[in-house]
């Protein structure tokens, strides 16, 4: 099963990269995942803004929001949320966030 290491823990995913336990979620976990499955060597202040809108709705309603809200509620264009995760928004940003894989997401 495939897994990344942070600091001494080893955190378990699932083949796609997506967490297997979100509540192993943290802010050096997210670092990782974004270098290590996204390719982001950096998550700038915007992709925090994105990651922690995405974990907070999904912790209220245990699902991820929907592409228009997202964008409503950042202030962000959806191509600028894209040029932030060029895996886009379901799989890059939610895998980043610690969600499981959203429903639809290819």
């Amino acid at each position: 099963m495939p897994s990344i290491e942070v600091g001494d823990k080893r955190i378990e995913l699932n083949e796609e990269g997506f967490l297997l336990n979100h509540e192993e979620w943290g802010r050096e976990v997210a670092e990782t995942l974004a270098r290590e499955e996204e390719g982001l060597e950096v998550l700038t202040d915007d992709h925090w803004k994105v990651v922690s809108y995405i974990r907070d709705y999904y912790l209220e309603k245990n699902l991820a929001p929907m592409i228009r809200r997202l964008c409503q509620n950042t202030g962000f264009q959806l191509r600028y949320i894209y040029e932030l995760f060029p895996s886009g928004p379901a799989k890059g940003a939610c895998k980043i966030a610690g969600l499981p894989k959203p429903d639809g997401c290819v």
